[in-house]
């Protein structure tokens, strides 16, 4: 669809934020640029995108996330298995 779409999957939601007394805070809704808006929907359209594409039984699993990383880091668990459970299969294989 988009490299922003695919960058929130990867990274993680953009969340704008401003310095405050040299301090990073986040800012407030009414406070972003059109730039930052259009940044932070791509989460959304991120999670929209996989959530149509799931059986029942997987959005089950991710439904509860709160960013397109976190269902897609559950999703990619679920089907290709931990770090640990690949070099099993790899080790099996050989």
């Amino acid at each position: 669809m988009d490299k922003g779409v695919w960058d929130v999957i990867v990274n993680g939601p953009f969340k704008p934020i401003k310095v405050v007394e040299g301090k990073t805070v986040p800012k407030e809704f009414s406070q972003w640029t059109l730039d930052e808006n259009k940044r932070a929907h791509y989460d959304v359209r991120a999670k929209n995108i996989i959530s149509s594409a799931l059986t029942l039984g997987e959005f089950y699993r991710v439904f509860v996330c709160e960013s397109t990383k976190e269902m897609w880091d559950v999703l990619e668990v679920t089907h290709d298995g931990t770090n640990e459970v690949k070099r099993a299969r790899k080790n099996t294989l050989i």
